[in-house]
């Protein structure tokens, strides 16, 4: 039975080991609105299969036998805006997570991730924000080289309220979920957005989450 608070995910699995896709699957259609309604091998396997329709995200691998998944990301993204693509993978670089968001993925997920968190992930992804592994978002909250003090500078210009809304923007939480949090109207925070962005001379969204995840003091589980 779906859950009702949840709309229908139909997912595509991308994993060239038989073995992890079956483990997956059996994981993601414990959870009521998730489907699993595709699986591919490879990225050209899975371009094939988003060609055909019905799929609203992929959970994508990146070192495959055919050629990277990051590639495949990219390629998909530009054929398939509407389709969500989520990294999973055991790669905790941070070189690949940057190459995956600048393909266009919306989240990355370490493979040793406890299953909640690869439920959260979608969930988070599907309504609108991004995700990352909680030890991937410390990596990328403490940039090599950059003191937290000189990170923390660059957004003092920012009001209370903007660097709140740049807070869970850095937590990957949609502007539906900020406005919940902070009991604000999604339009409010939408502003707040566009101010943030106006004060940085930020240009685009992923530029936005990018500052936001180098630069902000992540709170109880960023020790």
């Amino acid at each position: 039975m779906t859950d009702p608070a949840h709309a229908l995910v139909h997912i595509m699995l991308v994993d060239d080991h038989p073995l992890v896709r079956d483990g997956l699957r059996a994981r993601l259609e414990a959870v009521p609105h998730f489907r699993v309604v595709a699986e591919a091998d490879s990225g050209s396997e899975a371009l094939g299969l988003a060609d055909v329709g019905g799929i609203d995200l992929v959970l994508m691998d990146i070192t495959m036998r055919d050629g990277s998944g990051i590639d495949a990301t990219a390629r998909l993204s530009a054929h398939h805006p509407g389709i969500a693509v989520l990294m999973l993978s055991m790669h905790d670089k941070l070189e690949y997570v940057t190459q995956a968001m600048q393909a266009g993925a919306r989240g990355y997920v370490l493979k040793d991730a406890p299953g909640k968190d690869i439920v959260l992930a979608i969930d988070t992804v599907m309504a609108g924000g991004i995700y990352y592994s909680a030890a991937l978002a410390r990596q990328l909250a403490r940039p090599a080289g950059q003191s937290r003090d000189n990170a923390l500078a660059q957004d003092s210009q920012l009001t209370t309220r903007e660097q709140e809304v740049l807070q869970h923007i850095a937590n990957g939480e949609s502007n539906k979920q900020i406005a919940r949090e902070l009991d604000l109207s999604v339009r409010t925070v939408e502003t707040h957005r566009l101010n943030i962005k106006r004060k940085l001379g930020i240009e685009g969204q992923a530029e936005l989450i990018k500052f936001a995840v180098q630069h902000v003091h992540f709170g109880s589980g960023g020790s």
